[in-house]
């Protein structure tokens, strides 16, 4: 696994997700109550960044139609998407978020 830093604890808002980009991709970080995660920033039915979409209930949900994936599994629960997006590992390390981008959790290859 190859860690790199995404960015603090502080900068990830509790309602949406916080988009950054880590080498060649763009990853969504987002806070479920004290738990963070990493997910792909593309929604596999549009193609428009989830860091724009609302957080609740360990889901984040696209601005454009209203899909909703899954923090953990990248799956999504609500239509019209259909596919799942990549998630990532993540680890807190002091007051700062390190993803690893090299590993998926869910075997999906990022867009």
């Amino acid at each position: 696994m190859s860690f790199e830093r995404a960015c603090t604890l502080a900068e990830v808002p509790t309602d949406e997700a916080l988009g950054v980009t880590i080498g060649a991709y763009d990853v969504a970080i987002a806070r479920d109550g004290d738990e963070f995660f990493a997910i792909q920033d593309l929604c596999s039915h549009a193609a428009v960044a989830l860091s724009e979409g609302e957080v609740a209930d360990c889901t984040v949900e696209c601005w454009l139609h209203g899909s909703r994936f899954d923090l953990r599994t990248g799956k999504p629960t609500g239509l019209p998407a259909t596919e799942p997006v990549a998630t990532f590992p993540i680890e807190v390390r002091g007051d700062d978020l390190y993803v690893d981008i090299n590993t998926t959790l869910n075997g999906v290859t990022p867009a």
